[in-house]
């Protein structure tokens, strides 16, 4: 999936997020939040000016956030992005509530949303985790400018192709071929049996 594919699926198919923040002591804050809209440059929501979620959201300006869609652990599909958020204006936030009208009736005049204050998560990376399909499905993505990396586990020129590491692999995702052996990241786990199991420390993990 594109990256704005799977922003659109945020946004229609799940819409209710998980996000958290960090607070002045360093702990981490979790709370509900809609994602309202979406485009090429990122994910918008809102929040209240008098919410502790906008006080930490204007101290710190970075958030993650994951959501999830699915009646069973086998059926679900999960997002999860984190990167850098910016308060828009009030033209903005004004798009989201016509786009969103079930706020109207949460804030049923203009007086009462002059509290309200939108955003947008605009540089980040994330992935999408794929449950419902076996093996697994995991895409990450990048947007906004943030550079692309690689994540997960990974094969270095030290393995020496004892095959350990595909013995204890659960999606069987690890691929001996001429060159060595490498892992096939769109089906990983990351459950770290690999990195275990090996013997010569050949496997490496990238966050």
């Amino acid at each position: 999936m594109q990256t704005v594919e799977i922003f659109k699926f945020l946004r229609d198919d799940i819409h209710t997020v998980v996000m958290a923040t960090v607070d002045d002591g360093g702990n981490a804050v979790t709370c509900a939040v809609d994602i309202m809209d979406c485009d090429a440059g990122g994910l918008y929501f809102l929040t209240a000016r008098g919410k502790s979620l906008y006080a930490r959201l204007k101290t710190r300006p970075h958030v993650s956030l994951t959501g999830i869609k699915g009646d069973s652990t086998l059926t679900r599909v999960a997002v999860s992005v984190s990167g850098c958020i910016e308060e828009l204006g009030r033209e903005e936030l004004s798009t989201l509530l016509d786009k969103n009208r079930y706020m109207y009736k949460i804030y049923p005049d203009e007086a009462s949303r002059t509290a309200l204050a939108a955003f947008r998560l605009y540089r980040g990376k994330g992935e999408i985790f794929d449950l419902s399909k076996l093996p697994v499905v995991r895409n990450d993505f990048v947007f906004g400018g943030q550079p692309a990396a690689e994540y997960g586990y990974s094969i270095t020129k030290e393995c020496v192709l004892c095959g350990k590491c595909r013995e204890v692999c659960p999606q069987n995702c690890i691929i001996f071929g001429d060159s060595g052996a490498r892992i096939d990241g769109e089906h990983c786990l990351r459950c770290g049996n690999c990195k275990a199991v090996c013997p010569c420390g050949a496997v490496i993990l990238k966050n």
